[in-house]
């Protein structure tokens, strides 16, 4: 039987403090059964399965199907295991594969030797039964494997996914330190955006940069889904792969796009060449029609009157004189905040408590992220509309 037809865990992955976020994710994609982990949610599911997360999760990292569970106590019962499985009915003898492992607590020291194991088990099978071997490497080009071993418990899976799913391939133009997608998307998710644009509102993200923030909204706004731009998953290279399945599967994620988006998403930056770089983005992002870019200063930012997210992502500085540089920007994101935002949800996504205390208001809620292994807050400032003013021409 296919394993795009057979039922097996799938873990997808993600960074620390977002399985809430790929949770409620895989549940709105139908997926009942879900088990948040540290980093990654388990549901039971298909290779079809597999296909269908990759085209729209918005959180997730990889989209792993699970092969084989098994114990070992060391590389050669890791080898003899792994050249056991049916390889030549996952893919192709003259083929290319890669892979990754991530190992701890075994007697294995170098998870590089763990994969060159693995590699090895698989090559080999075909060695003893075709005469020849597939090609293996670092690229993603093919067939995809990840060994996860802790101890004595070995996971081998099929990674899907292959370039991890923040590379949705819209950024081109990555400007300075650009937020990754699927952190820009659990940020934007946990803003309750979803929701406020089905009902019209409003996303305003001054201080754009790349427009990542920015674009995610739009593609929400829109549903479209991430994953439409890319070209190439590890599953197309997979015995059993239908790419008319692959077809319909884009077919129906097009129609179900809502482009009559009823609000307006506003994008700014006072870099002209960051403005330039965020509409550039949009554009291969689709979503270039439904957001509206400037160049100005953060505080001049328009903020359309009705209900609305106001969503910055500040640099919060690395080095002691950078922090004391950056403690006036952030009083101003909080004048700008009490005198411009009023009946809004403010947001701001930093790195640095002690800069987030200059902004002077108090905050609704805090929400743990992480920029890579900054430990991140995601900012939540209820606007009330009594303190909004109207600036004066």
């Amino acid at each position: 039987m296919s394993l795009f037809n057979t039922t097996a865990p799938i873990l997808v992955t993600c960074p620390k403090a977002m399985p809430e976020y790929l949770e409620a994710e895989l549940r709105a994609l139908g997926f009942a059964k879900t088990h948040a982990l540290d980093a990654g949610v388990m549901v039971p599911g298909t290779l079809t399965d597999c296909m269908r997360l990759n085209l729209w999760v918005r959180t997730g990292h990889r989209v792993l199907y699970e092969l084989k569970r098994f114990d070992a106590r060391g590389p050669d019962e890791l080898y003899a295991v792994v050249n056991k499985l049916p390889w030549e009915q996952y893919m192709d003898k003259d083929g290319y594969f890669r892979v990754d492992a991530s190992i701890r607590d075994t007697e294995v020291n170098d998870s590089r030797f763990a994969a060159l194991r693995v590699k090895d088990a698989v090559a080999d099978r075909f060695q003893q039964r075709f005469g020849s071997r597939p090609d293996s490497g670092p690229e993603t080009k093919g067939v995809c494997l990840f060994l996860h071993w802790r101890g004595r418990e070995a996971t081998l899976y099929l990674d899907t996914t292959g370039d991890p799913l923040p590379r949705r391939g819209y950024r081109k133009r990555p400007h300075k330190a650009p937020m990754q997608e699927t952190l820009a998307a659990a940020c934007v998710l946990a803003s309750g955006w979803p929701e406020l644009a089905r009902k019209g509102g409003h996303f305003i993200a001054p201080m754009c940069g790349a427009g990542t923030l920015a674009i995610e909204a739009a593609l929400m706004a829109m549903n479209g889904a991430p994953g439409l731009l890319r070209d190439n998953f590890a599953f197309m290279h997979l015995k059993g792969y239908d790419p008319a399945a692959w077809d319909e599967m884009i077919d129906r994620a097009e129609d179900s796009e809502t482009p009559d988006f009823a609000g307006r998403i506003i994008a700014t930056d006072y870099d002209p060449e960051a403005v330039e770089a965020a509409r550039d983005n949009a554009r291969i992002a689709g979503v270039g029609d439904f957001i509206e870019f400037a160049v100005c200063d953060f505080a001049d930012t328009e903020v359309p009157e009705g209900p609305g997210i106001v969503m910055l992502n500040p640099e919060y500085g690395e080095r002691l004189g950078e922090e004391k540089a950056l403690e006036p920007v952030y009083r101003r994101i909080g004048d700008f905040f009490k005198q411009s935002c009023g009946g809004k949800a403010g947001f701001i996504f930093t790195g640095n408590s002690r800069l987030a205390k200059c902004v002077g208001l108090r905050t609704r809620r805090r929400r743990i992220f992480f920029n890579a292994k900054i430990e991140c807050r995601l900012l939540e400032y209820e606007l009330y509309a009594g303190t909004r003013k109207v600036k004066e021409d």
